[in-house]
């Protein structure tokens, strides 16, 4: 596609060293994603939105980003040629200026007075607090920064990659925030409202903790130094050291030792084994028999800086976990508003936005292109009931709304791959996508609370999953730690006839070495380096118990639309576009830049990706649904329609070219044909691959999808699968049943629309390759970004060398309290040898878990 375009040349041009690196691994000019065929590899780019992203930051002079960004990000979303809905922005911006003129410029001293009122508007700083998806490196970070500074009126952002907001301030009325979000979103950035819900993350309460510890292990070692460099008991200043030793010994422990000890309790509370009880056993055990040595005042009992050094490294190794969740969840827009507000026609003519809960039976809804119809209702057949004095409505609105004939997407909803025509008083489904240019009229026919719509985005409340695996290995660590324990209690109370400080050095010895870190440090490590080795394959763990459960699958279900599938059709003949002149690629962009329908969608994604951005024509463009759009002698529809249109049919499309016939698209100028695009449904390009690799790991791949039998069928024999294997027609209801009768606890769901949302709840795990629709981004335990689903094999095997890392982990690890255990059970290691074993084994399992990751044949580390 970019083959002939200055931005192929250019980016056939770098520099030796970066071509040299390129000839060895082939990756993505933009994200580094590799390029996995001939195709992507003659244009240097794994898909046409990274391409038009790479080319935008190069017209905007940011080519610098490239220097700063990490090596490997994920690729550009299809939204880059969307455009976004921002009246939500328009009325934040509304409410800041005007909170901002009733305050007074904040850069005007109360005591002077400005000139003029305008003086004091244009030197008025509004804020707003925004949320951001798409952050994934400092690089980002700078990028939109820079994109903000470009724009007039701008003062001040300030940009949170670790929550995913962004704070930003300007000058009233000389920025506009639509404007501004419309930006970001063309670079891969999606602009949502702020959620204040994030304002405190786990992983930074960790951080605070992991701080404070530090400080505290730091100073208890200082004053624990002394000791080992032959301080004497009867030195003036021993007691005093041991007591500050003491005191910033138990800071640690109630800063970071109360952390594992009242998870450990409320798991007790109910009636689970939580893996912080073994850590929390283990911590309290040493501080127990430390602060009992500094009461009797035996320094060998005394080991207050091992306690704080495994606490240190407890609270790390849970960072670790929990931040890589957080990571991949700060990708997406939580809040976002899916679906927007409706307009909603009020007794006096004006259109009040309403949200979708409040929607009832009877209403008059405007539907506006691109947007999302909430309720069933049906089509209007005019605007007749609105009066004739309605200023809400712009002309365009009252055009469309005359419109007997509208067409809708439903593939959210039932996966149907085209588009559906609906008349004026038919009924609309609940779902359905407005993809005229235009609104539409509808009356509501029910309320939210009873709509299709309002089923499938319920999401379920995440509660913390049950790890069977761990919890087996808490029950027998505990059982068999505490059973020695107390056998040893016994034995050596008495064998040494009631000796309860040797008693109680023995017991406290078995509690301290026994250490559970392949629990509370490797098995964390391990998922982390899992998880970035996943992200650098577009992959993103979003939920922690996929780990746990990842294991159990044994059935594939693949939604078709838009998840097998791309969302949009692909343009079969793309070298069509570099053959119009500067003119009629500026006609081509009015047509096609604000339709929502997919054909347009498609267009749009090849002609930005194949060149800078035409200037648009003025005028108005005109729709007739079914056929194509029109501006002014420009047109683009089916082959002959415009023709039959302009002499009565005296031009039939028999009179065109085959290849204009069928499925192809004709752009026109004055019934001149000057490009004929042809476009198809096209699986993604490495499907049959991935999936074949998938069955050889033993795994059995189903279709279910909402499109005819037929077309399911066909997918299903391109990928190799037996027609069996693809069922059409069904419902989201359907869905669900199929996965509760046929695969209740082994079932991978993947899917993209709203109609598989209900599946997700039956499914056993959830993937999704979308994530700016917000429903099934939210309820997904992992997503997946790009152009195949060669991802969904690197998840699999990447789990299995997790696995095989964490069996060595856990081998290591018994053998290891086997031997340490039993030493200290016959009374060979006493607390402080117990201590000092402690922390040195916490760092060999930290090596064992990296160099056992690092052993595989992918390298993850």
């Amino acid at each position: 596609m970019l083959a002939d375009t200055p931005l192929r040349a250019e980016a056939d041009t770098p520099t030796k060293a970066v071509s040299r690196r390129r000839k060895k691994a082939p990756s993505c000019h933009h994200c580094g994603t590799a390029l996995t065929d001939h195709a992507m590899r003659e244009t240097g780019f794994c898909c046409s939105g990274c391409a038009y992203v790479y080319r935008l930051i190069h017209e905007s002079g940011l080519d610098a980003y490239y220097r700063i960004k990490d090596p490997i990000t994920a690729p550009v979303d299809a939204t880059v040629f969307q455009p976004q809905n921002a009246d939500w922005l328009a009325e934040l911006q509304k409410n800041a200026e005007a909170e901002t003129d009733e305050k007074g410029s904040p850069h005007t001293p109360h005591n002077q007075a400005a000139t003029t009122p305008r003086q004091v508007k244009r030197s008025a700083s509004a804020t707003a607090k925004l949320g951001i998806q798409g952050i994934s490196c400092a690089g980002c970070v700078w990028l939109i920064e820079k994109l903000f500074s470009q724009i007039p009126g701008a003062r001040r952002i300030t940009v949170n990659a670790q929550l995913g907001h962004m704070e930003i301030s300007w000058t009233a009325g000389e920025l506009s925030l639509p404007g501004f979000a419309q930006k970001l979103a063309s670079f891969n950035y999606l602009v949502g409202p702020h959620d204040s819900s994030t304002a405190e993350l786990e992983s930074r309460a960790l951080i605070r903790r992991i701080g404070l510890c530090t400080a505290f292990v730091m100073n208890t070692m200082l004053f624990t130094l002394p000791t080992y460099f032959g301080m004497e008991a009867d030195f003036p200043y021993a007691r005093l050291f041991g007591t500050l030793s003491l005191a910033f010994g138990t800071l640690s422990m109630l800063a970071g030792g109360g952390y594992f000890v009242r998870r450990a309790w409320a798991g007790l509370r109910h009636g689970l084994l939580h893996i912080d009880l073994p850590i929390s056993l283990g911590i309290l055990g040493a501080y127990l028999g430390s602060l009992y040595g500094w009461a009797i005042g035996e320094e060998t009992y005394v080991y207050f800086d091992f306690v704080s050094t495994f606490i240190v490294l407890m609270l790390i190794g849970r960072w670790a976990q929990v931040c890589a969740v957080e990571r991949n969840r700060r990708r997406l827009l939580s809040l976002q508003p899916r679906p927007q507000h409706i307009p909603i026609l009020q007794p006096d003519g004006t259109l009040q936005p309403t949200p979708p809960e409040r929607l009832q039976p009877g209403q008059i809804l405007e539907l506006r292109s691109g947007q999302i119809l909430p309720v069933e209702a049906i089509l209007e057949t005019h605007a007749s009931a609105a009066p004739e004095s309605d200023r809400a409505l712009s002309p365009a609105s009252l055009a469309a709304s005359t419109a007997r004939e509208v067409e809708f997407s439903l593939a959210s909803i039932n996966g149907e791959s085209a588009p559906r025509r609906f008349t004026a008083g038919q009924r609309i489904p609940a779902g359905a996508l407005n993809l005229s240019r235009t609104p539409i009229r509808l009356r509501s026919t029910q309320a939210w609370a009873h709509s299709l719509l309002a089923e499938l985005t319920a999401t379920q409340s995440e509660t913390e999953h049950r790890n069977p695996l761990l919890e087996r290995i808490v029950q027998g660590y505990l059982i068999g730690i505490l059973g020695i324990a107390a056998l040893a209690a016994l034995f050596w109370g008495f064998h040494t006839g009631g000796d309860l400080l040797k008693t109680g050095a023995i017991v406290t010895a078995i509690l301290v070495v026994s250490c559970p870190c392949a629990i509370g440090l490797a098995f964390p490590l391990a998922e982390e380096i899992a998880s970035v080795a996943l992200r650098r394959r577009g992959v993103f763990v979003r939920s922690p118990r996929l780990w746990s459960l990842l294991h159990k699958v044994r059935t594939l279900v693949f939604d078709k639309t838009g998840t097998l599938t791309l969302e949009t059709p692909i343009l079969q003949n793309p070298e069509q576009i570099a053959t119009l002149s500067e003119e009629a690629r500026s006609a081509l962009y009015s047509l096609i830049r604000d339709n929502p329908h997919p054909v347009s969608q498609c267009l749009l994604e090849a002609l930005l990706a194949s060149g800078p951005t035409p200037a648009a024509l003025e005028g108005d463009v005109l729709e007739e649904i079914g056929c194509g759009v029109s501006l002014g002698p420009w047109s683009l529809g089916k082959a002959g329609w415009k023709a039959q249109e302009a002499d009565g049919n005296a031009r039939s499309a028999t009179a065109m070219s085959p290849q204009a016939k069928g499925s192809a698209t004709l752009f026109a100028y004055n019934d001149t044909p000057l490009a004929t695009f042809h476009l198809a449904d096209s699986i993604r390009s490495d499907a049959p691959e991935a999936i074949a690799k998938l069955r050889a790991l033993g795994l059995e791949a189903h279709i279910l999808s909402g499109d005819a039998t037929n077309k399911v069928q066909a997918t299903a024999a391109q990928l190799g699968l037996a027609p069996a294997h693809g069922h059409g027609q069904m419902s989201p209801q359907d869905k669900a049943d199929w996965l509760r009768t046929h695969a209740p606890s082994d079932a991978l769901m993947l899917g993209d629309g709203l109609n598989d949302s209900l599946a997700f709840d039956a499914a056993l795990l959830r993937g999704t390759p979308v994530i700016h629709r917000g429903t099934l981004a939210q309820k997904a335990d992992f997503y997946y970004l790009g152009r195949g689903i060669g991802g969904i094999h690197a998840l699999f095997e990447v789990n299995a060398i997790r696995r095989r890392a964490e069996r060595v982990i856990l081998i290591f690890s018994v053998s290891y309290n086997l031997l340490a255990v039993g030493f200290a059970a016959l009374g060979f290691i006493n607390p402080l040898i117990a201590a000092i074993l402690m922390p040195i084994n916490s760092l060999l399992t930290l090596t064992l878990v990296s160099a056992s990751m690092k052993g595989s044949k992918l390298q993850l580390v």
